[in-house]
């Protein structure tokens, strides 16, 4: 696509805007992008994306004045950084955090990497390991008809695979 302006050079520079409801859309080349007054950045690190990600999605007022008690990072640090300090900051700032991961990775529970190509074997490993998991935090809630479900279910699985 050749730039509307000059009509000399290759547009690398797409531009949409709506006014009154009616897209306009403009193709320009880099230096007439510049010529017009919109600036170009030519790199955007992950840094700056995810910042400017979490300012546009972090409306939680309450939490400004925050600070985990054992990286004493701030909610305002962790806004303006884009990064957290210790482990303990997903649940000091869990109010805040639990919709932004929901609108990233669709999800607040981290699962884990396992390849396509992981066996089975791995594959039944890992899901040992959650149920394992669940089993323990069943216990720490004093859930024991689900401690119990979930300790039969692992004997069975374990007696199935043959890793007892």
């Amino acid at each position: 696509m050749i730039c509307e302006r000059c009509k000399k050079n290759v547009a690398t520079v797409h531009l949409t805007e709506i006014v009154k409801n009616q897209k306009i859309e403009k193709h320009l080349c880099e230096q007439c992008a510049k010529d017009e007054g919109y600036t170009i950045k030519t790199h955007v690190s992950l840094q700056d994306l995810l910042t400017a990600f979490i300012s546009a999605h972090s409306d939680v007022a309450e939490l400004a004045d925050t600070a985990c008690p054992d990286c004493n990072i701030s909610y305002a640090e962790f806004r303006s950084e884009g990064r957290l300090g210790c482990p303990n900051d997903y649940e000091v700032f869990r109010e805040a955090l639990d919709p932004l991961l929901e609108k990233v990775h669709g999800t607040v529970e981290h699962t884990g990497k396992l390849p396509m190509r992981a066996g089975e074997s791995q594959k039944k490993q890992r899901d040992l390991m959650t149920l394992r998991r669940q089993l323990r935090q069943a216990v720490e809630h004093e859930d024991y008809e689900e401690a119990a479900r979930l300790r039969d279910l692992i004997k069975e699985k374990e007696t199935a695979d043959g890793t007892e």
